[in-house]
């Protein structure tokens, strides 16, 4: 595994769908940020079946961008075997962002809880907090996602 910033860290013990014991390693610590900038489209915009409510930014579009945010650490992370899925996602809203305004969305590592990660989220528009938040991503083996999903088929 390739070093980022100049260190790994060791956090835990995870287990596979062949209950033997692996490090679940990750290249970022507390406090490490990620940068997703996105400009506000109309598309994004609060409406319900084809109607405008508000020419701003929806909620739902938010917590796809503030999701996609902190998903930017579980694809450096992840192997090939590996996929990061989403466990919550909260948000806060501070202000309205509107069609046409640039969004700032930082995520920061919180905390590690076994094999997830939990960043917290701080969204602006210039110097203009528009939302807090966090979100959960947990990392497992893609293996074990496909017999889970497959079982809900069931």
């Amino acid at each position: 595994m390739a070093e980022i910033r100049g260190y790994i860290h060791i956090i835990g013990l995870t287990y596979t769908t062949e209950n033997r014991p692996t490090l679940m390693i990750s290249r970022f610590a507390p406090g490490d940020t990620k940068l997703y900038r996105t400009t506000i489209s109309s598309a994004d915009s609060a409406g319900f079946h084809g109607k405008q409510v508000h020419p701003v930014c929806a909620t739902f579009a938010l917590a796809r961008d503030i999701e996609w945010s902190s998903r930017l650490f579980v694809l450096e992370m992840t192997e090939e075997d590996e996929e990061g899925i989403g466990t919550f996602l909260s948000i806060e809203h501070k202000s309205p962002a509107l069609v046409g305004e640039m969004l700032e969305i930082e995520a920061t590592v919180k905390s590690w809880e076994g094999n997830e990660l939990i960043c917290t989220i701080d969204v602006r528009v210039g110097d203009r907090q528009v939302a807090t938040g966090e979100t959960g991503q947990k990392i497992l083996k893609k293996e074990k996602l496909n017999l889970l999903f497959e079982r809900l088929k069931q």
